[in-house]
């Protein structure tokens, strides 16, 4: 019961069905002046459906400059075993690693591999194409949105959000489970911690030492997201628009960093790329615990606003808004995916 009212009284762990109501009066009213509910296609011409669902992320890679993202492979379901470690091999991927869904959905299917029979265990239950990662190195990771209108030569930051990791802290008498039930966001996790760890959560950690158990900054996961859109500076704006001015038509996302130091990020230098969200990607800075619903309402709809523009502007040069037959279609495939990954 105490979780359920923190939940409960915490906007930030609503369902979000339930978060997004008002957003949805907003997009009816913007789809009623596109004359399309999928106005969002033209808003990244060259992701498809705009990155708004089921956008393939190894696709979305491969328009990013390869230094820029980890090394990655693609995995189709029921590829056999042999085949799988073959490429892992091949690309020189070594444990341990990342998986995930190459369509994906908040951070669910996503697990660290730290074995061959982990990683064996993980490509059988796969009923999904996923995707085989190197784990990139740096510590800290930061979200950053970025909008740009297309008759514009540089775009804009327009938000980021830091992220604090599932890290839990021994205190020389405590076991894992007991630290994770300190913390009500940790424990919120603890039915997936444990079917992921097993017996090693009753292990107690000497005074002092840490545990990233989630290596990866998912709110749903765990994370804690903080707003940090005061570090918006000219440097990193300027290092950001260069890195996007190599991504053929992008206009409208976020960008998943991982980083040494922010002074590196700002020159370019020591970061590697998580992610890129398309047309789907929120303004996560908005979850920082300090934000009220309201302030979530408003940038998510200032968002929405930017991202109605683009593909504005996008549809009078040609892009095409996405046929509403196909684009019904794509939304059905969309639930049937999620339904997939939230069953893994």
């Amino acid at each position: 019961m105490k979780l359920f009212f923190h939940k409960i009284t915490n906007w930030e762990y609503w369902p979000f069905q339930v978060l997004y109501v008002p957003i949805y009066f907003l997009w009816a009213y913007y789809a009623i002046r596109a004359r399309s509910i999928f106005f969002f296609n033209a808003s990244n011409p060259k992701i498809k459906n705009g990155g708004f669902m089921m956008e393939s992320k190894k696709q979305i890679y491969d328009l990013l400059p390869e230094k820029c993202y980890p090394k990655t492979i693609l995995i189709k379901e029921n590829t056999d075993f042999k085949t799988i470690a073959d490429k892992v091999l091949e690309r020189e991927i070594y444990f341990p690693l990342i998986a995930k869904p190459d369509i994906g959905l908040r951070g669910s299917g996503v697990k660290k591999i730290k074995t061959i029979s982990e990683l064996k265990d993980y490509a059988q239950k796969a009923n999904f194409d996923f995707l085989l990662q190197d784990l990139i190195p740096f510590k800290n990771e930061v979200g950053i949105f970025y909008v740009r209108h297309p008759l514009e030569k540089y775009g804009k930051i327009t938000g980021i959000v830091s992220k604090e990791f599932l890290i839990v802290t021994g205190d020389g008498k405590s076991t894992i489970e007991n630290l994770i039930k300190q913390t009500p966001r940790f424990q919120l996790q603890f039915n997936v911690l444990k079917e992921e760890y097993g017996d090693q959560l009753d292990l107690i950690l000497p005074r002092g030492e840490t545990i990233n158990l989630v290596p990866f900054g998912n709110h749903a996961r765990g994370a804690k997201f903080l707003d940090g859109s005061h570090w918006v500076t000219p440097k990193l704006t300027k290092m950001i628009n260069k890195l996007a001015a190599q991504i053929p038509e992008f206009y409208f996302g976020r960008f998943d960093i991982m980083y040494n130091t922010f002074e590196e990020l700002e020159q370019g230098e020591n970061f590697q790329i998580v992610e890129l969200n398309g047309a789907a990607s929120e303004p996560t800075h908005i979850y920082d615990p300090k934000h009220s619903v309201w302030f979530a309402w408003k940038e998510l709809a200032r968002h929405i606003t930017y991202m109605y523009e683009i593909s504005v502007e996008n549809h009078k040069t040609g892009v095409p808004y996405l046929d509403h037959k196909v684009g019904m279609r794509e939304y059905r495939l969309h639930l049937a995916q999620n339904n997939k990954i939230m069953n893994f």
